[in-house]
């Protein structure tokens, strides 16, 4: 009989976003977990995850030796590269790998056991799971951590507002005059309310963005931090401290795991979002989760956690233990 690792790989690229996913997928399947990130070389990462000739070669020379047998009981991939590897698995591993695609492969997802693509990407099939979000690793033990790595965060005048910023993409202007509107109106609500602005920067943002964002707000309690300059990344500290979230609204993963705190969420929109952004947001606020810049007070809503749900639902479908 064939041989298998008794382990979950996950396998992303080098993508923040798809790794962050793919994880916390994994780290919920109650086996070990074996990070893989894997590149393939062109063409073949050309056409992922579409198979050509001699897909074997796919990888690097120094990635080979990571993917190679005995091959995992189950195998989680995120991304377009992630699911030409997570395809390969299932035959190579003669269908007793449990293979789980996140993200739409924009292929037929008959070529994996599993695949989880949000609502807003209107991918259906009978193997295919759609969350309303991202998946992520947010719970209450994990906010609970942040507030433990940030406890000078309790000192800072309430409400705590975390204002996460993403970056420009295809369709949406993040840039210096984004900022500066939306800095004058977080500065407008503090002159009424008072508390504090916990502003944090992404991979994606650009310097001028922040640039503007101290500017504007230089005087109000609170943090700035755009990079390792600032000293470690206190993001899960800010949304473990925070009783509101202002968030960009390029990124469906910060909406999502600013959405899973349970604390109001908010965005600011100015002008049409593109198509299937727009299918996402309208969803967040059709289930009373995202409200526009300044639509009311600080407050307490249920939380968006779809991971668990997601992680039980491949637990059934791949049974692991049957293949030991």
């Amino acid at each position: 009989m064939l041989s298998l690792r008794h382990e979950c790989w996950a396998i992303t690229d080098h993508a923040a976003g798809n790794q962050r996913q793919a994880l916390a997928l994994a780290e919920r399947m109650d086996l070990p977990v074996r990070h893989l990130v894997l590149e393939p070389r062109a063409p073949w990462s050309w056409f992922a995850p579409r198979l050509l000739p001699g897909s074997d070669r796919a990888l690097p020379l120094a990635q080979r030796a990571a993917f190679a047998p005995p091959w995992p009981e189950l195998a989680i991939g995120c991304g377009r590269s992630a699911a030409l590897f997570t395809r390969l698995l299932r035959e190579l591993s003669g269908g007793h790998c449990h293979t789980v695609q996140i993200l739409d492969p924009r292929i037929d997802p008959a070529h994996w056991d599993t695949v989880i693509a949000p609502r807003h990407d209107s991918l259906a099939g009978p193997n295919v799971l759609n969350p309303l979000g991202s998946l992520n690793p947010i719970d209450d033990d994990w906010l609970a951590d942040g507030r433990e790595s940030c406890p000078q965060f309790a000192e800072l005048p309430q409400p705590r507002s975390g204002v996460l910023l993403g970056g420009p993409r295809r369709g949406i202007v993040i840039d210096a005059g984004y900022a500066g509107r939306l800095a004058e109106r977080l500065r407008a609500r503090w002159r009424r309310e008072g508390g504090s602005l916990l502003v944090l920067a992404s991979r994606r943002t650009p310097d001028a963005v922040m640039d503007t964002m101290r500017t504007t707000l230089d005087g109000i309690p609170g943090l700035r931090w755009s990079g390792p300059d600032d000293g470690r990344n206190p993001y899960p500290g800010v949304l473990g401290w925070a009783d509101r979230l202002v968030v960009s609204p390029d990124s469906v993963n910060m909406l999502s795991e600013a959405c899973a705190v349970g604390c109001s969420v908010e965005t600011l929109i100015e002008a049409a979002l593109p198509a299937k952004l727009e299918r996402f947001h309208r969803a967040l606020r059709e289930a009373g989760l995202l409200q526009d810049v300044g639509a009311g007070p600080a407050t307490r809503q249920p939380p968006l956690r779809e991971t668990a749900e997601i992680a039980a639902l491949v637990r059934a479908r791949s049974h692991p233990s049957s293949n030991d």
